[in-house]
């Protein structure tokens, strides 16, 4: 049962707690939510909304609102936000059709109430709009700035602040989320579904679903993400450019804290851009645009999802290679157990344009005394041959190719499939290897449906990276 806290007995009023927190510092870390369209109905937005709210460890104060209900699992439901006990909330989740969100952000607005998530997409009725009228939209986000309240969405799924224990969301997501150094920031509710639910070695700060940006950019989240100490990587999913200097500011100040940036876009094609302006009104930014935003502050831009994933865990729990002597090179080295997928990976990489290293003849003496007869002592390295020392073979070789200071970082290139035999061979080297050099250390699977999660979760646990494609990984 949700309960109100912090209240005098016999329902005396008591004066808002005052700080000097920016509006999107309120909404993010909230002390007071008022929950509008609260609802006892299972499976609607309404009673989801209660549901999530009441899974947040930071247990804000909170209160229910719908002029249908009295009282909802035994909490008290207040008719309006005007008969709420407090002056005044940091949050206001409004979970009411298109037609009430006017009305409702305007007497939150009236109230000082500091921020609101928009769950709905806030389109105008059908039929002709009124000529010199503005759009529903439009008129949102004229009341929102002028009362000085940050919004979430409209069109979104909220947020959750993991270490601050806030979950703010209309749709039921894991419990509990990792938490974690990555803070994502997307325009799109289905990849910030998905990237809470990936299974991978990634936990998050927090975690924003920005929907059309009606007022609050996704710059400012990324801003107010970079002020908590425990966010190391800042993902980003963006469709268009809404703060393009904040956003510059924002980078830049990543890049001074060397915080990889990892970014993903959308509309780089004719009908993507013609999409991104019907999805959410926005203009798509040009894709010559995003490689100059990219290249002037060194953010690690990314081609699709499943890349995102693969960068964003090597940076979350993997190693990040330095400048210093031991961490100086500048290609990659692999060892692999297959003739064919060794030579696959040298094409898939030659394509990328991502260089293997050089090996000095001190190295390729010290493969050579490892491999089994008939094999090359090469990078990309094929280790398989009676399969007879297997982890001795892989770790040896892992070690030697790490040890080589032309090679920047390792990776197993192996499929990581299920072993029925139980053998655990390929994980212990890998570990092994790890433990002995500062450089990374992966894993790169050739083929992420074949991988044992088991196998992987072990690795992950450990500090070792799982990049589940050839291509992304690489």
């Amino acid at each position: 049962m949700i309960q109100p806290r912090g209240w005098e007995s016999g329902g005396a009023a008591r004066v808002r707690e005052r700080d000097e927190r920016s509006a999107v510092a309120a909404m993010l870390a909230a002390r007071s939510v008022a929950l509008v369209g609260a609802s006892p109905r299972d499976g609607s937005l309404g009673q989801r909304m209660i549901s999530e709210l009441a899974r947040s460890s930071a247990a804000p104060r909170t209160y229910l609102v719908n002029p249908r209900h009295t009282e909802i699992a035994g909490t008290r439901c207040y008719p309006s936000l005007a008969e709420l006990p407090e002056a005044s909330v940091d949050l206001v989740l409004l979970a009411v059709p298109d037609t009430a969100l006017a009305e409702q952000l305007g007497l939150a607005a009236r109230r000082g109430d500091r921020s609101a998530v928009i769950f709905g997409s806030a389109f105008d009725p059908p039929g002709p709009h009124p000529a010199g009228q503005p759009s529903l939209r439009d008129r949102l986000a004229a009341t929102a700035r002028a009362a000085g309240m940050a919004v979430c969405g409209a069109g979104c799924m909220g947020f959750v602040n993991v270490t601050g224990g806030l979950r703010a969301v209309g749709y039921l997501e894991p419990d509990p989320l990792p938490a974690g150094p990555v803070a994502l920031i997307t325009h799109s509710g289905s990849v910030f579904s998905a990237m809470l639910r990936t299974r991978r070695g990634l936990g998050y700060t927090v975690a924003v679903s920005s929907g059309q940006e009606l007022v609050t950019t996704a710059a400012e989240y990324a801003e107010w993400a970079l002020g908590q100490e425990e966010t190391r990587v800042l993902a980003l999913v963006l469709e268009a450019v809404r703060d393009a200097g904040r956003l510059r500011a924002v980078l830049a100040a990543a890049a001074a804290r060397d915080i990889p940036v990892v970014l993903l876009t959308a509309g780089r094609s004719a009908r993507g851009r013609a999409m991104v302006s019907a999805h959410s009104g926005a203009l798509a930014a040009a894709d010559g645009g995003w490689e100059a935003l990219a290249r002037g502050y060194g953010v690690h831009r990314v081609g699709d999802l499943a890349e995102l994933a693969d960068t964003l865990e090597l940076f979350a729990i993997g190693r990040q290679g330095g400048s210093g002597a031991s961490t100086a090179g500048t290609g990659i080295a692999t060892v692999h157990d297959s003739g064919l997928e060794r030579a696959y990976v040298a094409d898939v990489a030659d394509e990328l344009g991502v260089p293997f290293a050089a090996i000095g003849e001190p190295t390729t003496a010290r493969l050579a005394g490892l491999l089994d007869p008939g094999l090359e002592p090469a990078n990309p390295l094929d280790i398989w041959g009676t399969g007879a020392r297997a982890e001795e073979q892989l770790s040896g070789a892992l070690s030697a190719l790490a040890d080589d200071p032309a090679v920047a970082a390792v990776a197993l290139a192996v499929d990581l499939v299920h072993e029925y035999d139980g053998d655990q061979s390929y994980p212990d080297a890998v570990t092994a290897a790890a433990r002995r050099t500062s450089k990374p250390v992966v894993v790169l699977s050739n083929l992420p449906t074949a991988i044992d999660p088991d196998v992987a979760a072990r690795l992950r646990a450990g500090g070792i990276p799982v990049l589940e494609g050839t291509r992304t990984g690489l």
